[in-house]
């Protein structure tokens, strides 16, 4: 059962399939290739993780072979490409099948795959699902082809170790949750061997009596041979009735013999079972002592409490300085003794009524690494006007800190070192990585077999961004091109009687009265639906509403989480 899942991976996504791929995304197919090179890996990683663990090995395996799973997905992918439709369909599978398997988000994974590849988020997101969609279900064809059972999962995953560990790195673990790629190739074949070694190892079902005899030949004087014998059967007959009345007799004859001895059968039978086992006896004990052990293992087992499941989420800090240099920090950490360290180093450094902290412990948050560079961030903490944010191995700079002239920047990348992403909130790079982003994913839209669904619409249109100016509510003209082509999907959708009827929503930050907010996001919506409704697209199919600083996508604490709730959202009318 022994196979090398990255070559057949590799085999299913050949040159014209990349090619196809890359199309589809507005890529070129060398960004397509790397994306796929990085992500094959680092979902085998996570199968293998998965696979460590008896109930994480059943688990998977019937995921695997569950009925979503599409075990002719090699020969269908480039049919499946072809489409707008297929590759949704493909990329929404994928998605959902690996959220099962992985029991947790993608996201990280495939946004940690953008950064490594320079590739827009919103492609890695839907090739993560190809992928993965992919992936299981060559495993499906391998296991069904070859009979295989849950038993074999564990070693398969295991020798496909070397094949993908040259392409693993911590930053790809930290994605799929996981610790650092030492931690993970020291103890994973462990792993996988103990789960292999206590998981059952069903063996195939035994073949039909019919099917099993068909396969015997007869030689072809046998029958020749039985004709001659057919008389015999007549005194075997006989033979067999004169033992038969013989046996009757004789049973009459010692009935009574029998009933007297019954009692004394019986205590000879129970001194005779008390009494020392003979050799082959202790044999036949010893054999059956060990489905005895294994069960009196299995039931001590199963008394034991499950571990607890290995905690997913990054941790999270968050700060803001006023002009006072008063710090105010946001924090979500795994357990009560990081609670009380950074609340301590924060009474010890400002003293207990210069700072504000809301500091929330979640078991499911893995270790705050950064702790361990708070004495480095505390200075950065009385700077005024600094915002900070650290999520997960990301730090991110705003406000003061951001200014190049003090340096921030440069220490912080001395400090944490270069297992941290740390970078400065760049307004003008926030739109042109947004413009990319939806000019690439807009193209299937205005393919001519675009299936106008108006999830995809809405999904595709969601990526552009409105950077209005400060309290304005003109429509800004870095904004007008990726309008114009949001328009001429509507149109074309609406000419094939596929109209997607559409609420275009204004949201703002938390900065200014929420009611001026309120009333600047209506504007802005309403401005939006104006240009739209200029260019063609259905009056009756755009309604407009504000809803001012309400269900913010990100935290208001850093410029860049302000900059992600001053939006303008697309959604289906209800």
């Amino acid at each position: 059962m022994s196979i090398n899942v990255i070559q057949l991976i590799q085999s299913a996504l050949t040159d014209g399939v990349v090619r196809q791929m890359a199309a589809r995304f507005g890529l070129p197919p060398d960004a397509t290739q790397k994306v796929l090179a990085t992500t094959g890996p680092a979902l085998v990683a996570g199968l293998m993780q998965k696979g460590a663990t008896l109930d994480g090995a059943r688990s998977l395996f019937a995921t695997i072979l569950s009925p979503e799973v599409n075990g002719h997905i090699a020969e269908q992918l480039p049919q499946l490409l072809g489409s707008t439709t297929g590759v949704s369909q493909l990329e929404g599978v994928g998605r959902q099948l690996l959220e099962r398997a992985f029991d947790r988000r993608v996201d990280t994974l495939s946004d940690e795959v953008a950064t490594q590849t320079g590739v827009p988020a919103h492609a890695t997101h839907a090739m993560t699902g190809i992928v993965g969609a992919t992936l299981l279900g060559l495993l499906k064809r391998h296991f069904l082809e070859g009979q295989g059972n849950v038993g074999q999962l564990p070693t398969l995953l295991g020798h496909q170790l070397p094949a993908i560990a040259p392409y693993l790195n911590d930053r790809l673990m930290a994605g799929l949750g996981l610790t650092g790629l030492g931690a993970f190739t020291g103890n994973i074949l462990s792993q996988l061997k103990a789960v292999s070694a206590h998981i059952d190892h069903p063996t195939p079902a035994a073949k039909p009596v019919a099917e099993a005899m068909s396969s015997i030949r007869v030689p072809t004087d046998a029958v020749v041979r039985e004709e001659r014998r057919s008389r015999k059967w007549l005194w075997w007959l006989l033979a067999a009735i004169a033992a038969v009345l013989a046996f009757l007799f004789l049973r009459g004859c010692h009935s009574e013999q029998r009933d007297e001895q019954s009692s004394e059968r019986s205590s000879a039978g129970a001194a005779a079972t008390a009494q020392p086992a003979s050799a082959s006896a202790e044999g036949s004990a010893a054999a059956a002592a060990t489905p005895a052990a294994v069960a009196a293992s299995a039931a001590s087992e199963a008394q034991q409490p499950a571990a607890a499941p290995a905690p997913t989420k990054d941790s999270q800090l968050s700060f803001t300085v006023d002009a006072a240099g008063k710090p105010t920090l946001t924090a979500t950490v795994g357990s009560e003794a990081e609670k009380t360290h950074l609340i301590d180093a924060l009474t010890k450094h400002f003293g207990a009524d210069r700072f504000v902290a809301n500091v929330t412990v979640d078991q499911d948050t893995k270790q705050a690494d950064w702790l361990v560079h708070l004495d480095g961030l505390l200075p950065l903490m009385a700077l005024p006007g600094a915002e900070v944010k650290v999520d997960g191995a990301h730090v991110e700079l705003s406000g003061s800190a951001a200014n190049a002239k003090l340096g921030w920047l440069d220490k912080l990348k001395s400090l944490f070192g270069a297992s941290y992403q740390i970078g400065s909130f760049n307004v003008e790079q926030a739109v042109a990585n947004a413009t990319e982003n939806f000019r690439g994913a807009i193209k299937g839209l205005l393919a001519p077999d675009s299936s106008c669904v108006t999830a995809d619409v809405v999904k595709v249109l969601n990526l552009q961004v409105i950077n209005f100016a400060s309290a304005g509510a003109r429509v800004p003209a870095s904004a007008l091109e990726d309008l114009n082509q949001s328009a001429q999907v509507l149109n074309a959708c609406a000419r094939n009687g596929k109209t997607a009827k559409l609420e275009v929503a204004g949201y703002s930050d938390n900065v200014g009265g929420a009611q001026a907010n309120l009333q600047l996001s209506k504007k802005r919506a309403e401005a939006v639906r104006a240009y739209l409704v200029k260019t063609g697209v259905p009056a009756d199919s755009l309604v407009a509403q504000g809803y001012g600083d309400a269900r913010p996508v990100a935290s208001n604490d850093t410029a860049s989480g302000r900059f992600a709730n001053r939006r303008i959202e697309f959604v289906a009318q209800q």
